[in-house]
């Protein structure tokens, strides 16, 4: 009965905290700022054996030029062994790789992280010959997201 309750709130907590828009973005409330999930995420991929491509400030480079933006930055990473054979079924998915995160404060002083959803990337392509390669990323993604942004 213990884990079924857990399960439950586990679930509920999950659907309050993440939402999926039309336009393929996966959107993930962090409990954490910018700068600390983005920090934990840059971890993760490196643990992971990712290579990190870049880290982009948005709000710095808004200063830069003596703009203010509430804080946003992306991260830029991947793995040639995934993105590869992907790119080998249709050389346009280069356009969505390396895969990007984007954490982000919203005007309510919310945290996000950001992503686009694998499959709908795929989709986009037409790329249905890459099933596991597709389950690897969601799940990656997904175990990113849920560790970055939660306690």
């Amino acid at each position: 009965m213990h884990r079924i309750v857990l399960s439950l709130f586990a679930f509920f907590f999950l659907l309050s905290t993440s939402v999926q828009a039309g336009n393929g973005l996966v959107n993930v409330r962090s409990q954490f700022g910018v700068q600390k999930t983005m920090d934990r995420l840059e971890k993760m991929v490196k643990t992971a054996g990712m290579r990190v491509f870049a880290r982009i400030d948005h709000a710095k480079g808004a200063e830069k030029i003596g703009k203010t933006l509430r804080p946003t930055q992306l991260l830029i990473f991947g793995s040639p062994k995934a993105g590869t054979p992907l790119m080998k079924s249709d050389q346009r998915v280069g356009i969505d790789l390396p895969l990007k995160v984007l954490v982000w404060k919203d005007a309510e002083g919310h945290v996000w992280f950001s992503y686009t959803r694998p499959g709908y990337m795929l989709n986009r392509f037409g790329i249905d010959n890459r099933p596991k390669v597709k389950e690897k990323m969601t799940g990656i993604l997904a175990k990113f997201a849920r560790v970055a942004t939660s306690p």
